[in-house]
This record gives structure tokens, sequence and C-alpha cells, in this order.
């Protein structure tokens, strides 16, 4: 698994890669995000499209990721999600909270409006 962060004016699209099922990279994810967050980043993006699978604990570490956002009154939204991972937001009912898209072009884009 492999995360990188790439700024878009000051838009921070962090790009996760592999499956997130709880292994030591939610760990790094979650203080990845917080760092960000510490650093004063207000808007974030996590890009989903390299993330084939999760489980209880890559939901729970988006969902940390979240509320610590929220905390720092930051703005998180996730992007091309797949249709498996799409499910378990809808399943999970997080697709009620996470402010999600199809693209990260277009969460970009949600920040400019």
């Amino acid at each position: 698994m492999s995360i990188k962060v790439k700024m878009d004016g000051d838009i921070a699209v962090v790009s996760i890669k592999g499956n997130l099922m709880g292994d030591k990279m939610t760990d790094t994810c979650h203080k990845k995000i917080k760092d960000l967050l510490e650093d004063g980043q207000k808007k974030i993006i996590v890009d989903l499209s390299a993330v084939k699978w999760m489980n209880s604990k890559g939901l729970g570490m988006l969902m940390a990721c979240f509320t610590s956002a929220k905390n720092a009154d930051s703005i998180f939204k996730v992007a091309s999600a797949s249709k498996k991972v799409k499910s378990l937001f809808m399943i999970t009912k997080l697709n009620t909270i996470f402010d999600a898209y199809d693209t990260v072009e277009e969460a970009v884009e949600s920040f400019k409006k």
C-alpha cells in the first residue's frame, strides 16, 4: 500500500493505493491526514480510485479521518471509490456522512462553488 499527497491549489489530494484492511497502513494513512490538519490544511480529498477493497478497520480509519478534519474545522471529501467500496458506504450508511464524488476532479470543483 502507498499514500501520496498532491496539492491542487489549496486542496490536498491524498491518493491511497492498495486495500484498506486494518494493517499498519491504515494507521499511516490516518497519521498522514492528521499531519496535514496539524499543518493547517483546510481542504482534503481522499482519492480511493486505487483501493479495491476495505474492511471495517478501513472504514473506521476513513471515519476517524473525517472526525479529525471536522474537529479541525476542515473539509474532508472522498472521491473515485470503486463500486464495491461505494456499496460498503451504502450498507454502513457512511454515504450519508461522507461528501463523496465520482472523480477527484468533481471533488476539486465542489470546493470552488
